[in-house]
């Protein structure tokens, strides 16, 4: 019976990236990485030039939907600019003067001053987007849910807090096929739209690699932490598509963790040095 669930769940998972079975490749290798962090996880890579897809934990991947946290942030900016609520990703929403705290107990200074979308988008800057959403609407916003097909679709709460409150879930699955679209200007909006979220959402570049990426941070309603990091990595203008989440006790501080991760079980593939 196991073996037929397994057979199940790895055919579903060839329709959703056109991959062939021998194309699917599950690495339980990948453990040590979570293990060593105390953390629980799941990642997954797409090489869209071959079609290989390399994944860790299959279920938690495929099956199980969280809440997007900022990742959410890569909507929140499509429909930002397209709707026109903001006219580039030099708009300036001032602060509102609220000092807010982090998981921590600190306030995240970064926040606490005028910002751009940009310098929003890059610094994670959670009340900037609560503005947009509130400009953007429910109705709107919800429009575009349903459009994008992303996750359950659900805003039950506030427009400003459904991403955060675990109402609204994704799975890493869902994750990567947006984040592929979006690379591929595949999504239902303009060009120029999706042209300046890439731009944002780039966070290293040199002679070797671009890597590109949005983290997200959240909190579960076991009282866990989530953590998310999303994107891309191009190396020799070839794209390999990458979703990752993690589960940790309020203790672990995720918010290093997750690019620590990412970046080791790249590195242990190959990438990061110009070889692929």
């Amino acid at each position: 019976m196991r073996l037929q669930i397994s057979r199940l769940i790895l055919f579903s998972l060839i329709l959703v990236t056109a991959c062939s079975p021998n194309n699917v490749k599950i690495d339980k290798g990948l453990q040590h990485f979570f293990d060593e962090k105390a953390v629980i996880g799941s990642f997954g890579i797409y090489d869209n030039g071959t079609g290989q897809f390399t994944i860790h934990n299959i279920a938690r991947f495929k099956d199980t939907a969280y809440l997007p946290a900022s990742t959410f942030k890569i909507v929140n900016s499509l429909i930002g600019i397209e709707t026109g609520r903001i006219v580039n990703e030099h708009m300036i929403i001032k602060w509102d003067g609220v000092v807010r705290p982090l998981p921590n107990g600190d306030s995240s200074k970064s926040w606490n001053k005028d910002l751009t979308m940009e310098e929003a988008f890059k610094r994670s800057a959670v009340p900037y987007y609560q503005e947009l959403a509130r400009r953007i609407g429910k109705d709107t916003m919800q429009f575009w849910l349903d459009s994008l097909k992303y996750g359950n679709k659900k805003i039950v709460s506030t427009i400003d807090r459904f991403w955060l409150d675990n109402t609204l879930k994704i799975t890493a699955d869902e994750e990567m096929g947006l984040v592929k679209k979006l690379y591929f200007n595949q999504l239902p909006f303009q060009r120029r739209t999706q042209e300046i979220v890439k731009k944002l959402m780039m966070q290293e570049e040199n002679a070797n690699y671009k890597l590109a990426y949005k983290t997200g941070l959240g909190i579960l309603e076991n009282g866990n932490q989530i953590g998310w990091i999303v994107g891309w990595i191009e190396e020799n203008r070839h794209p390999y598509f990458f979703a990752m989440n993690m589960e940790g006790k309020p203790s672990v501080n995720l918010i290093p963790l997750r690019v620590e991760i990412l970046k080791a079980i790249l590195k242990e593939q190959g990438f990061l040095e110009g070889k692929r």
